[in-house]
């Protein structure tokens, strides 16, 4: 898994681009990106598949604010970044949260 951070010049955005690899995806169909950045829909986000089997999925950022966010694959499992820049408890499940730290580089 991984986590690019393209800040633009113009703008206080940040094209952030998510992705889970092949081996971390496993056998798993669909890939969604779910977090406070979309009121954690579980569908709105959805991640394009490759060729190769890697997911992946860019989005804008506000910079200047952390973001919580899972990835849910197949509709139902839940599963974290490890490349996340952090984790917080989550109130809802019974693990963490990955963050996303977009702060103006």
């Amino acid at each position: 898994m991984s986590i690019t951070k393209r800040y633009l010049k113009s703008k206080p955005i940040c094209k952030t681009k998510f992705t889970i690899s092949s081996s971390e995806a496993g056998d798993a169909e669909k890939a969604f990106l779910s977090g406070d950045f979309n009121g954690w829909d579980i569908s709105s986000l959805p991640m394009q598949k490759l060729k190769n089997g890697d997911f992946t999925i860019t989005i804008d950022l506000d910079c200047g604010r952390e973001y919580h966010f899972k990835y849910l694959m197949d509709g139902i499992k839940w599963q974290n970044d490890p490349d996340a820049d952090d984790y917080r408890p989550s109130p809802y499940l019974d693990s963490d949260n990955c963050i996303v730290i977009i702060d103006r580089s």
